[in-house]
């Protein structure tokens, strides 16, 4: 007899069935916990500027954590992160440029950004009495930080001891100490401060000797320059062998004793004429009198017969163009002994090589000078010996298939320390090479991205930035001969760093036959069949590289971010690194007919789409974009020239207009959005903070009468008092909550 079964039991079919409903249920639910918001991927705090001091194991950074920023300091031997400033307001006042002495005691920085062209420091804030860029400084160890006066991009003395800045031409100096025991100076004392010393010129670049007792400085006399060396003790100015020719860039050797520096041939008759001319268009007083003919001449008898008009021929004989020694160089090197000014020429660019003639810097390290040349298609910094041969070989000291970047030299300047993409072009990674040449030796590698490499003073680590895929810009420490990355800063607890998706290496061909990378980003809950709405990202500059992995730059690590965010958001996100872009050589980010040119890497963002439209997880009538800068100007090149294919976009401070004219038939009016304007049909939301710095917001004020117009729907946010690159973390939150909402009312069904 075949037994019943209870009502009150279900059947192993039944109990299946549920096992599978719950198991779906419960997977369907993981999947929304995965799900995370804006403001938890930008809680991250943003690491910046690394400096180390050169007698003791000390570093410090700047951090940027939703808008507030600080000043942070670490030591041997935890390295435990301490905090030394206590700025916890959004406020949009920015922090800058770091520097700490050689004994890790002080550091100098700056608050407040950058003054524009009308000399208006950023306020976006809208503080009623405005805000001001200062110095300032702070001890490592106790103390509050203390004003020091109205300026920028300070020098600290390697004691410690005093600190210099440049304003209105001249170089101004402040004792730390006498400074600290007053407990800063006041903005209303700033009017009582004197130049350190007053020479005439346009005095720039102090650079302090390696004992703090001296400084040397360029004195740009317009036509000509020269090196000075100022001296503290006996407030004496020496220049170093002066001549007709232009001097710059002053390099102390590691005892003070002498000083190396860069000499290019003074003006040509055409250049002072030019510079003449270009002095008379822009002043409001004349140079002269001019005297009305009436009053000169009072009757025609007395005017002086008109010649005839001859045509102008301008002088073109040797030397008249073109400036240039004697044997047909236009760059060499000099080092000059420091007390007696007295110098002698170590190096002269070589006659068949060209390259070397763009050399704008030279840093003293151990017996080299070092310097960066773009040659053979790729960033390297070179060296020559301080005594030696004049027609001494420059020694490529970053070979390789790649560029170097971010360097960084062992406090006795035997070491040159790099983050270079050789071996890994969509990353960074750090290695060392000694500075007199040698072969390089790579310290890190695998799927992070290290940059900006600080040595120690120990010798035994150096402090870097480090990245990946899911974790942001953090402070970390290498063994100084190789090995894996110690991260020392912390991340907050709501950072989604397990839900971040790995994105892929992608290298698509345009229709000219260019090649091009790119990083896509699947969504983590895509499934087989779906199709799902696209986005392309176009990054600023246009001279950036997107990573894989959280960028170096302030905007870029927030719009990796933003491309985890979108693609968590069921998105198939594709970051474009399109022509004219750094990180694949010259030939690359030099492209033919580029920008307003030709517009040729409209052409990338194209394939990039064609590429999304052949995928078989993505609706090839749902693809959007968006950028900030040039990244802008892309997205409106690509809703004005393909709606069709482009269904809408987020427009940042864009560009619309290249140059100043209307011509239709100009290639700059071609290669410009408005241009297309007419073909443009897809909704956009346009972003732009009006004290922007880098890009005028006329463009946007002009595009957005081109849309009214023509009834084009378009969306606007405008942050009055904001710069290119917001100030304010709260106005980059609106902007990104409204892209994402903007994309999902026109691109998700």
């Amino acid at each position: 007899m075949k037994k019943r079964e209870s009502l009150f039991f279900p059947s192993k079919f039944l109990i299946t069935l549920l096992i599978l409903f719950f198991s779906f249920n419960l997977i369907a639910l993981s999947q929304v916990k995965e799900r995370f918001l804006i403001n938890q991927v930008l809680s991250y705090p943003f690491c910046y500027s690394l400096v180390a001091a050169k007698k003791v194991d000390r570093i410090a950074w700047l951090e940027a954590q939703q808008g507030r920023r600080n000043l942070f300091t670490a030591a041997s031997p935890d390295f435990k992160p301490q905090r030394l400033t206590n700025y916890l307001n959004d406020d949009g006042i920015d922090l800058l440029t770091p520097a700490i002495s050689d004994d890790g005691s002080i550091i100098v920085f700056v608050r407040g950004h950058n003054p524009n062209r009308q000399g208006w420091v950023a306020n976006p804030a809208h503080f009623p009495d405005g805000v001001e860029q200062a110095i300032w400084a702070v001890r490592t160890t106790e103390g509050k930080p203390f004003r020091i006066a109205a300026g920028s991009n300070p020098i600290l003395s390697p004691d410690g001891k005093m600190v210099l800045w440049v304003k209105d031409g001249q170089i101004y100096g402040a004792n730390l100490e006498q400074v600290e025991k007053k407990g800063g100076n006041k903005p209303e004392e700033d009017a009582q401060l004197k130049p350190l010393f007053v020479t005439w010129g346009t005095n720039s670049n102090p650079v302090w000797s390696p004992d703090s007792k001296k400084i040397a400085f360029v004195s740009d006399r317009e036509d000509h320059s020269f090196i000075g060396v100022y001296d503290i003790a006996t407030r004496k100015i020496i220049y170093l062998s002066p001549s007709v020719d232009r001097d710059s860039s002053p390099a102390w050797s590691p005892d003070g004793k002498k000083i190396a520096f860069i000499r290019r041939p003074g003006f040509s008759f055409s250049q002072i004429v030019a510079a003449a001319q270009a002095r008379a268009t822009t002043s409001r007083v004349p140079g002269f009198i001019m005297i009305p003919p009436t009053m000169a001449f009072p009757s025609a008898e007395r005017r002086p017969p008109e010649q005839p008009a001859q045509p102008a021929q301008t002088a073109s004989g040797p030397g008249f163009i073109e400036a240039k020694f004697a044997d047909g160089r236009t760059l060499t090197f000099w080092v000059a002994d420091a007390s007696t000014g007295v110098a002698e020429k170590i190096w002269q660019e070589p006659l068949d090589d060209p390259s070397f003639r763009d050399i704008r810097n030279i840093i003293w390290a151990g017996q080299s000078l070092v310097f960066q040349v773009e040659r053979n298609n790729w960033r390297h910094y070179y060296s020559v010996p301080v005594s030696g041969n004049v027609d001494a070989q420059p020694i490529n000291l970053t070979p390789g298939e790649g560029e170097a970047e971010f360097v960084g030299f062992s406090p006795d300047g035997q070491w040159l320390y790099y983050s270079t993409n050789v071996g890994d072009i969509d990353r960074r990674h750090l290695w060392k090479t000694p500075t007199s040449g040698g072969e390089p030796i790579q310290l890190t590698s695998g799927e992070g991205i290290e940059t900006e490499p600080v040595p120690l003073a120990s010798g035994k680590f150096v402090a870097t930035f480090y990245s990946d895929a899911r974790r942001p810009r953090s402070v970390a420490l290498v063994p100084a001969d190789g090995g894996s990355a110690k991260i020392i800063t912390s991340l907050p607890p709501e950072f989604p760093l397990d839900s971040h998706v790995i994105p892929q290496q992608i290298i698509l061909t345009a229709e000219d036959g260019l090649k091009f990378h790119n990083q896509l980003f699947l969504p983590p809950d895509l499934k087989p069949g779906e199709k799902r709405p696209a986005l392309i990202f176009m990054h600023g500059g246009p001279v950036r590289q997107m990573l894989l992995g959280y960028h170096y730059m302030y905007f870029y690590h927030m719009a990796y971010a933003i491309n985890q965010y979108f693609a968590n958001q069921g998105y198939v996100v594709l970051s474009v690194n399109f022509r004219s872009g750094i990180g694949y050589g010259r030939d690359f980010r030099m492209a033919p007919n580029r920008g307003a040119q030709g517009a040729s890497e409209y052409q990338d963002i194209v394939a990039a789409a064609r590429y999304l439209q052949s995928r078989p997880d993505v609706d090839p009538e749902r693809i959007g974009l968006w950028g900030l800068s040039y990244g802008g100007y892309l997205t409106a090149m690509g809703l004005a020239r393909n709606s069709d294919i482009f269904k809408a976009g987020v427009d940042i401070a864009g560009v619309h207009l290249w140059g100043n004219s209307l011509d239709v038939n100009s290639i700059a009016f071609k290669s410009s959005p408005v241009g297309s304007i007419d073909h443009w049909t897809s909704p956009v939301l346009l972003i732009h903070g009006d004290d922007d710095r880098n890009v005028a917001f006329s463009q946007t004020t002009g595009l957005v009468q081109l849309l009214r117009a023509r009834n084009i729907y378009h969306e606007l946010i405008i942050f009055p008092d904001e710069v290119h690159d917001f100030l304010i973390f709260g106005n980059w939150l609106k902007a990104f909550q409204a892209a994402d909402d903007f994309f999902a009312r026109f691109l998700k069904k």
